[in-house]
This record gives C-alpha cells, structure tokens and sequence, in this order.
C-alpha cells in the first residue's frame, strides 16, 4: 500500500498564519499530539502540542514557533514500510505526504499506519503464529511454504528478522497461519531441521518444550 492512500482527509494541515491557539484547539479536537504546518502548499514541518504549551501568547502566529522534521516526509508513491521506518527512526504521530514537485497533499496517522501494517501482517486473521529460529543461509520462503502447505495449512502473513552482524543463526521468521491447530506443521518443521523458537495458539502444541513458548511480539499485541 502506498502513501496517497492512506492519506487521512480528516487529519488538518495547518498555516503559519494560524495562531497556537487555534493548533491547540485543532490538536484537542482530531486527539493528535502533532499535525502539519504548510506555506502556500509547501510542507513546513510539524508543530508540536507539547511545545505549544509551552507557549505563553495563544495569539502568536506558528511562524513564530519551533516547527519539527521540516525535513521528514514520505512522497505519494512510497511504500507502507518505508513510511514504518520513518515512524521507527523518529517519534512521529503524523507522516507528511508530498507530491513529486513537493506539494503538501496529506497527512497519514502513525496509529492507522500501524494497524494498516498489521493487517498486511495478518494479524487480524484467526489462526495460531510461529516464531522460527534460522540461519540467513538456510532461508528459503519458498521450501518453507511448501512444507506447510504440506499439511494443508496457509501463510495469511510472514516477517523476517536479521540477526544483528556476526550471527547470522539468530535471525527469526515470523509465520501467521490461517489455522489453531499447527502441531503438523510444527512436527513437519522440526523433522526437516527447523527450530521452532515459539508458537502461540489457542490449542496446545505438545512437541514443543513449553520453557520455549516465552517469545511475545508486542507490534502483534497493540
């Protein structure tokens, strides 16, 4: 998914000729921290409720005030992970969205985005999740989905984590699976050489170690 489409039309785009006031005012009825400041359709950057406060005179025009990541904004056409990244690099709860001649035409929340994330993920899907522990050489999403097609089970949703440099055994695969039930499918994976790291599902999985079964992924807990 891209950014023009998650572009949220109800989010509003400040002036700098607004007042403080008025961006309070504006943050208090969307319940949003930032939102985006713009000159004659130019981005300029965020403001930030938390500074405004600071604010003595509600009066003073946002030209006047320190404006946020003038700098930080995603064009219409990047991806929903790039748009991730900015959001992972930079405490942001709104990302600008500027047009290839670099026209302010949005903003996108950081909380939609990430719902929008787990949903590309799966994560709303019913279904059990695997945790596998690999080695980068080993990796192979082709094999891996063939072994749980094997026992006819489907990936509705996969992420895979490199293992800091140096150890590239500690990297880990995420797998949602459209089923409760995945002791097949664990059963197939460890007999061709597979550590399952953690399982998480609704029905008990008895060939694995229970010690094993600590691994929570809290971006599939919010």
């Amino acid at each position: 998914m891209l950014a023009a489409e998650l572009i949220d039309p109800m989010l509003p785009a400040l002036k700098l000729t607004d007042t403080v006031g008025q961006a309070l005012e504006w943050m208090q009825e969307h319940r949003i921290g930032q939102l985006a400041v713009t000159d004659q359709g130019a981005y300029k950057g965020l403001v930030s409720e938390d500074l405004l406060l600071d604010v003595a005179d509600d009066e003073r025009p946002l030209s006047d005030v320190m404006r946020l990541y003038e700098q930080v904004y995603v064009y219409e056409n990047q991806h929903l992970l790039e748009m991730l990244s900015l959001v992972l690099q930079n405490p942001l709860e709104v990302i600008a969205v500027i047009s290839d001649i670099k026209e302010f035409i949005g903003s996108v929340s950081a909380n939609e985005l990430l719902k929008q994330f787990a949903q590309e993920l799966g994560v709303q899907e019913v279904g059990a999740i695997l945790v596998l522990n690999i080695d980068e050489r080993d990796y192979s999403m082709a094999e891996i989905s063939r072994l749980v097609e094997s026992n006819n089970i489907k990936i509705v949703g996969s992420y895979f984590a490199s293992a800091a440099y140096g150890m590239p055994d500690r990297s880990r695969l995420t797998l949602k699976l459209n089923r409760r039930d995945i002791t097949p499918v664990v059963s197939t994976l460890e007999r061709f050489g597979y550590h399952i790291e953690a399982a998480f599902a609704n029905v008990p999985i008895e060939s694995i170690d229970q010690e094993r079964l600590d691994l929570l992924l809290r971006y599939l807990n919010t």
